[in-house]
């Protein structure tokens, strides 16, 4: 055939062109309209409806439905998106893909726009070099989508004219022509090949040149079409691996999709073919059984058609998708993760602001949730559960059990390690990316929630030695004192625990700052009560001053319960206007110590 080496290689770089065409053209536009999209993705797909609207306008903007694809594996892995609202995504995303196709089919074989390839990068060229950073990444727009049409072009003069070398065709003759075992194998080769370039644009492509240069007849490439499909999968399900469980479903409900939609196919093969073809034919006049100039076009359409009817279909099976992916996927544990390393912060998370906002908020919630809410129980001598169950408080004070809590040791091992690596994830989100006004003063929100939760832990630790020493005191006295504060925590607490499930926790926020105002008025030395227990003997001076110090430290718990509520489930301001500045600094030295 006389094809040789320098040939081949000439057919790689013409691909590699058209790759790196096709990534500088995503990168620009992810970064004029990425983070929109983004903002889209997490707030948009409450509905499956909206959710196929999302993934369909992300792909079709961003020009890359891999990009999409990792995009929601990451904010699936962050908690943004749920099962059910990844699917749909997904199944937009799918048909999103089309759109690239449409442009390559039409300007890249249609109409040929290599003539204006080259005066388009200078265009572009002239673009990146201005100031505004938009205009610059529109610049670089323009130079990918030339680069991607010049090595479009590259890969058609690199592919062997099959008039010139008909023993190409007679030798893929021999794959073609044993029916549906054909379309097995094609179908496998397009699974192949898209795994390996990782682009089902660039497979198609490729496919799209085969056919024009008449290599495989249509319902060869139409068998390809379906392999890229689920070879564009394995993207997803690769990059899922170093991920949490929710993003492993999100992947293997991408691959349960498209497979589903390639089954049904399979099974309407060749009648679905012949209604592709007769459309073809009516509007270009010429069939693409007939002539490998109309396949390109019947490609596309063919393509576009599956897509669309296979999210139509599956679209109402996404609730069995999603059961059968947490079958397949269950819940993971790992038993041996100790319960001080950080549950949500990771490198993946910091892809996106979006995506390491809430990785933040969930660790920040975790270590409130968990920890800081053990110490609050065990410190005041209580179980969580008796916190968490419904059941009035009226036992507590007769209770003079004692849980041992070591508050040094749990602040150490569970709390020092996540409370700096929240600061330095913080720092690093910071960093990594332009945020707004809005997204940084979210970010002090949460540093300055956890350093309240560590001066709460800090401050059960003196409150806890004397609330152990005095519930169980023969003095009726002091041990009726403590027991107040002991239970006006343990309300609180309640309250904390019905905001973290309730729909409308305002309302539960403002029984907590009743109590709040109600422990500030009492406080035992403004209002007299130490005075008038220590004048009539009733308890001695060293019970004077631990009341009166524990006294303080009741009111500070109660404060910074309070404030650390409206920041991480309110999102209140008022806590910053007080306490924000300098917040970020106080936490940052918080690493060093």
């Amino acid at each position: 055939m006389g094809y040789s080496l320098i040939d081949f290689f000439t057919l790689l770089g013409s691909l590699g062109l058209f790759l790196y065409g096709m990534k500088v053209m995503s990168d620009a536009l992810m970064e004029v309209a990425g983070d929109k999209m983004r903002n889209i993705l997490a707030t948009m797909t409450s509905h499956r409806l909206l959710a196929v609207g999302t993934g369909f306008l992300m792909t079709a903007v961003i020009q890359s439905s891999s990009a999409t694809t990792l995009m929601v594996v990451s904010f699936s892995n962050a908690g943004l998106l749920t099962l059910t609202e990844s699917i749909g995504v997904i199944m937009g995303a799918n048909i999103g893909t089309t759109v690239t196709v449409w442009l390559i089919t039409l300007l890249g074989f249609k109409v040929s726009i290599s003539a204006l390839a080259l005066p388009s990068v200078g265009l572009g060229f002239l673009l990146t070099l201005a100031k505004n950073k938009k205009r610059k990444q529109w610049g670089y727009f323009v130079i990918g989508l030339a680069l991607l049409f010049i090595g479009l072009q590259f890969l058609k003069d690199a592919v062997p004219d099959i008039n010139h070398h008909p023993e190409a065709l007679q030798f893929l003759a021999e794959y073609t022509g044993k029916g549906f075992l054909s379309v097995m194998l094609f179908l496998l080769i397009g699974t192949l090949l898209t795994m390996v370039v990782q682009s089902s644009t660039a497979t198609m492509a490729i496919t799209l040149i085969m056919c024009f240069e008449g290599w495989i007849p249509f319902d060869m490439a139409a068998a390809m079409v379906l392999g890229e499909n689920i070879g564009t999968t394995i993207t997803a399900n690769i990059a899922s691996l170093v991920t949490n469980y929710h993003a492993k479903r999100t992947a293997r409900a991408h691959f349960i999709f498209n497979m589903m939609g390639v089954l049904w196919m399979l099974i309407l093969f060749y009648p679905f073919l012949n209604v592709v073809a007769e459309f073809v034919t009516n509007i270009e006049g010429i069939s693409p059984f007939v002539q490998a100039a109309a396949i390109p076009v019947a490609l596309s359409v063919f393509h576009t058609a599956f897509n669309l009817i296979n999210t139509f279909i599956l679209i109402w099976f996404i609730p069995l998708i999603a059961r059968i992916v947490k079958v397949l996927v269950p819940v993971q544990i790992d038993p041996k993760k100790r319960i001080d390393q950080p549950k949500f912060l990771s490198k993946a998370a910091l892809e996106y602001p979006q995506t390491g906002l809430q990785a933040l908020l969930n660790e920040s919630k975790h270590l409130f949730e968990k920890t800081t809410y053990m110490v609050l129980a065990h410190g005041l001598n209580v179980h969580r559960s008796e916190i968490e169950s419904e059941h009035m408080f009226n036992h507590i004070p007769q209770s003079t059990a004692v849980i041992h809590c070591d508050i040094d040791d749990v602040y150490y091992r569970k709390i020092k390690l996540i409370y700096n690596t929240i600061v330095e994830f913080a720092t690093s989100l910071q960093s990594n990316f332009t945020l707004s006004e809005e997204k940084i003063g979210q970010i002090r929100h949460i540093l300055v929630a956890n350093r309240l939760m560590v001066e709460i832990v800090k401050d059960m630790k003196p409150l806890h030695k004397n609330m152990t020493r005095y519930i169980s005191s023969d003095n009726p006295v002091i041990r009726q004192q403590y027991n107040v504060m002991r239970m006006v925590i343990l309300e609180m607490s309640r309250h904390i625990h019905q905001i973290k499930s309730s729909e409308h926790p305002e309302k539960h926020l403002q029984k907590l700052k009743k109590l709040k105002e109600k422990v500030e008025r009492h406080d035992v030395l403004m209002d007299g009560t130490i005075d008038r227990l220590v004048r009539s003997s009733e308890i001695t001076s060293e019970m004077a001053t631990s009341l009166m110090n524990d006294s303080v430290y009741t009111t500070t718990i109660s404060r910074n319960l309070v404030a650390i509520v409206e920041l991480l489930y309110i999102q209140s301001d008022t806590i910053l206007e007080d306490d924000g500045e300098g917040a970020v600094e106080h936490d940052e030295a918080a690493v060093e110590s």
